[in-house]
């Protein structure tokens, strides 16, 4: 079912293993641990939230971007283990065009390879395809993020090409950026029950 996107809305998008609720100042908080203790996790950002300042300021670019109906922040909650694992989020949304990345996204060390990764882009593509009408999803990484880059094709994701050096880095050099994406029909057709499958197996 199509459903009109409200950015004002709470979409709260879940499964048995794991819930993505619309991102709060106040989760400043609960990603905190993270940020002290896991600065690698922001290697490859454009922006960093390491430190609870930068925490605080990643939070609220990220719900002033709502307000500005460009981004949908969510926050992880690992259900597994009673935890909260990290954050992902809509962004550069063109509900005209029927399109959007999917991005930001960062997990703590100990979800990795849990197929918590999985779980979450499954919830957010069927919620894009299915709920939104979107006919485009689009992913983005630095070229160098081997890791990242894997897990996105490990999805489904189909690599477009590389936007050389499109965007500056934290350092002040700049990056090449890997683009890739999922279209409605490739989500129908193969791409939704190849990744049901794999959360089967988790």
């Amino acid at each position: 079912m199509i459903e009109e996107f409200d950015f004002r809305k709470d979409y709260y998008l879940e499964d048995g293993c794991v819930l993505l609720r619309p991102l709060t100042i106040g989760d400043c908080k609960n990603l905190l641990v993270f940020s002290l203790h896991e600065p690698e996790l922001w290697k490859y950002s454009l922006t960093t939230a390491c430190g609870e300042e930068n925490l605080e300021r990643y939070i609220q670019i990220a719900l002033d971007a709502k307000k500005g109906l460009k981004e949908y922040p969510f926050i992880v909650f690992d259900k597994r283990t009673n935890r909260y694992a990290g954050c992902t989020r809509f962004y550069d949304i063109q509900l005209v065009q029927k399109t959007l990345q999917l991005g930001y996204t960062w997990y703590g060390k100990d979800f990795w390879g849990t197929g918590l990764n999985k779980r979450c882009k499954y919830l957010l593509l069927q919620f894009a395809f299915e709920n939104i009408g979107m006919e485009r999803v689009e992913f983005r990484a630095d070229i160098n993020n081997a890791r990242s880059i894997a897990a996105m094709k490990s999805i489904g994701c189909i690599a477009e090409g590389v936007l050389r050096a499109n965007t500056i880095k934290r350092d002040g050099n700049r990056r090449d950026s890997i683009v890739l994406s999922i279209l409605k029909d490739e989500w129908e057709r193969t791409v939704k029950e190849n990744l049901k499958k794999k959360l089967q197996e988790n």
